[in-house]
């Protein structure tokens, strides 16, 4: 049960963190939106900015560091750059459904929803060998 504990305050410091940088993901990515940038590379630019805001705030706030820095660093952005394919592909896949094409947020809503997941238990093997 202890074991469940600590995993569930991980995963509420890791939501908390995912929300500022996901924050700063939309951001960017209405902003390329607006500026008339398709929605995909829209995404395919505010991801990875965002991921690199995360990655400071798990290192400092959520996991505890048991590799070197840029060992933990190299290895989230491998994952960060799979996830990252991953959500590219969704949004391709998604903002061609009829229902979607008109609200390109929607799809990166559903990829959003997605990649936490996914993002949580590969950043935890990054930054903690698990």
């Amino acid at each position: 049960m202890k074991n469940f504990k600590l995993n569930s305050l991980a995963q509420a410091k890791f939501l908390t963190s995912s929300v500022i940088a996901t924050g700063v993901d939309y951001a960017l990515y209405l902003l390329l939106d607006w500026l008339w940038l398709d929605p995909v590379m829209a995404h395919t630019i505010s991801y990875p900015i965002a991921v690199v805001v995360n990655f400071y705030l798990q290192k400092r706030f959520i996991f505890d560091l048991k590799r070197k820095v840029h060992s933990a660093f190299i290895i989230s952005m491998i994952f960060s750059v799979i996830g990252w394919g991953l959500g590219v592909g969704m949004m391709v896949v998604l903002v061609k459904l009829p229902v979607l094409c008109d609200w390109p947020i929607l799809a990166k809503f559903i990829v959003t929803g997605v990649l936490f997941f996914f993002n949580f238990y590969t950043k935890r093997y990054a930054f903690e060998g698990r």
